[in-house]
């Protein structure tokens, strides 16, 4: 139910975005007619046809997304036809006779004897709208769009979108009502009739224009972040008690998936073409972060969470013949979430790994399951790869379906789940940290299924140090969030002119950055997911305040590594050089990954990175801290 009103509330915010302005001519297009019979069957138009697209878009893959992309172009030449008939319907009956007499029976249908309005046109109306209708969407719509994404399709993520775009027709019906007042006395002191039907043409028309040209999702969507984000995230934290702040993924023109101050991501995932079951067409949306976990001590029993799902939905697995609930009872079993370029997953590694060293002889079993977040960590051969180089030699389940994602009902990176010898999950832990808690209760697990000397081993990883990316980040003083560069979660990009979608652009760095802004410089092509680097010399500039700095980067398509410079405030990064940079700023480009490109080994404060690409071709995708 608390989602439910989260929803509702953050589409009612929609009304104070920018991004809703190439709507708005359409929905006061009708202000003036009876609201009862024509205002609101075309908001129920609108908030029907966003709940059903929205809804197959979370989870039906990328023909979904390309045949809304003929259904927004088939909406906009109706409403272009409408708004035309409003405009100019003498000239257009002489010029564009066939496409005007749709119009006027479209018309007509709409309004019988000039006066009684059809319920049925404006449904159909509102039904065209909605399919032009990017909302803006902040946080609230990311928790939304996050469960419609990992749990698949589901009455209840169909409500969830249905109360979003209740929401935003519970604020554009206000609007309605007053713009029709409005309209009235203006019609009546002034007889402007025909003034106003002709300015609401020309309205639709900029609308479709603006929608054509991509601005509902482009300028407007930036702008509109600014405007509701904040609002929408108090919202999520005031309803939401001892909920973490987590970036948003926002349906076709913002954010996603994001860590928490924990140390936990939360996975946000929409098809498109490119990835048809993981990345969204959006969105930095966003949702709110729970950390859930129990407190365990030497006393208190576990409590019986769940039992163990199968694990039979692996499309491949690593270091081990694919594993069966049945086979795994009698063993204490922990179940480790992760994808190879999270830095959360990355600096909990090293105790993951611990315990299966220190604790397989008694019996502990340890099974990555590896849930991919960027498209080439589907690549089955770069997750070998990784896990070869990160030595994990215990059984990783390739996860690419989300099959046993979905089946724990999981949404974090890292996520740990404790099974005990029956088959019973006892506990669990999202993010990093409390590890010495997370061990006490291997410990005492083991010591149920009868393995007493499990409690006397010495707690910790002494003689293990974490190097590199999987050193513990430096959390008291970490104010710079993880920030991704492909468009569909883009925040705080603050190049001029802001992002071209899916073409190649020349950028130019911001003259000046506040700090966790963030630009490019030079040809780049922004992808949904990544940017792509069009020619040499390419840069990308990030004011951030954060001991570490990240990115995740990989080599030009065909494989060919490419060279790269990176500064720190103008200079070359001397000791504060990172494990994949030199003291002179330079390094390659050789595989998909993250990069650790800054460690400064004193006091933290502002600065500003820059990293120059020497060669083109480079992918660039998001950048972490620690």
């Amino acid at each position: 139910m608390l989602l439910i009103v989260l929803a509702y509330l953050g589409g009612a915010l929609t009304i104070l975005s920018p991004c809703i302005l190439p709507v708005l001519p359409f929905v006061f297009a009708r202000a003036d007619q009876p609201f009862v019979r024509s205002g609101l069957p075309l908001l129920a138009g609108m908030a029907l046809t966003f709940a059903l697209v929205a809804t197959l878009a979370a989870v039906g893959g990328g023909w979904v997304t390309q045949a809304n992309q003929y259904g927004r172009w088939l909406a906009i030449a109706l409403l272009a036809v409408f708004g035309l008939t409003l405009l100019l319907p003498r000239f257009a009956d002489h010029v564009m006779r066939p496409f005007v007499s749709a119009g006027n029976r479209l018309s007509n249908f709409a309004q019988a004897d000039g006066q009684q309005v059809r319920a049925g046109s404006s449904f159909l109306l509102g039904i065209a709208t909605g399919l032009l209708w990017a909302p803006c969407a902040g946080p609230i719509l990311g928790l939304v769009l996050t469960g419609a994404a990992l749990r698949g399709a589901s009455v209840g993520t169909t409500l969830l979108l249905a109360a979003y775009a209740a929401g935003a027709a519970t604020s554009l019906a206000v609007a309605l009502l007053i713009g029709g007042r409005v309209f009235t006395a203006m019609k009546r002191s002034l007889g402007a009739g025909e003034w106003i039907r002709r300015g609401i043409g020309a309205a639709m028309l900029l609308g479709v224009v603006a929608i054509s040209l991509g601005l509902d999702t482009g300028v407007l969507a930036r702008v509109s972040t600014v405007a509701t984000g904040g609002l929408e995230q108090k919202l999520v934290d005031r309803l939401s008690p001892g909920a973490t702040r987590a970036k948003p993924l926002v349906a076709d023109a913002g954010a996603g998936t994001n860590a928490d101050a924990g140390g936990a991501m939360m996975r946000s995932a929409i098809p498109t073409a490119a990835d048809a079951n993981t990345s969204a067409a959006t969105v930095n949306a966003s949702a709110s972060m729970m950390r859930a976990t129990h407190a365990a001590s030497d006393a208190a029993p576990l409590p019986v969470e769940g039992a163990l799902p199968p694990l039979d939905g692996a499309v491949q697995w690593l270091n081990s013949p694919p594993l069966t609930t049945q086979a795994l009872r009698g063993k204490v079993v922990l179940v480790d979430f992760w994808t190879y370029s999270c830095i959360n997953c990355l600096r909990s590694l090293p105790y993951v790994k611990a315990w299966a060293q220190k604790y397989k002889d008694q019996g502990l079993v340890v099974i990555g399951v590896h849930a991919p977040e960027f498209a080439f960590e589907r690549n089955i051969d770069n997750v070998k790869k990784a896990a070869h180089d990160l030595g994990v030699d215990y059984p990783v389940a390739i996860d690419n379906n989300y099959a046993i994602w979905r089946a724990f009902n999981n949404q974090y990176w890292p996520a740990h789940y404790f099974v005990d010898a029956q088959g019973q999950i006892r506990y669990h832990h999202f993010g990093e940290g409390d590890y010495a808690e997370s061990e006490k209760v291997i410990q005492q697990l083991l010591a149920e299924a009868g393995h007493a000397n499990a409690e006397k081993v010495a707690l910790g990883i002494a003689g293990t140090s974490a190097q590199g990316v999987q050193a513990a980040a430096d959390n008291a003083d970490l104010q710079s969030p993880e920030t991704y560069i492909g468009y569909q979660r883009a925040e705080n990009f603050a190049s001029p002119g802001g992002a071209a979608q899916d073409k190649v652009r020349t950028y130019t760095a911001p003259s000046q950055l506040a700090v966790n802004e963030w630009g490019l410089a030079g040809a780049w092509k922004v992808g949904a997911e990544q940017a792509d680097l069009a020619a040499a010399h390419g840069r990308i500039v990030y004011r951030f305040h954060a001991r570490d700095l990240h990115l995740v980067l990989g080599p030009a398509a065909d494989g060919k590594p490419v060279r790269f410079r990176v500064s720190v405030d103008g200079a070359a990064p001397g000791a504060a050089h990172g494990a994949d940079s030199a003291a002179d700023g330079r390094g390659t480009v050789t595989e998909q990954r993250l990069y650790q490109l800054v460690r400064q080994p004193g006091g933290v404060a502002d600065h500003t990175f820059s990293i120059e690409f020497l060669d083109p071709g480079v992918q660039a995708y998001a950048f972490t801290f620690g």
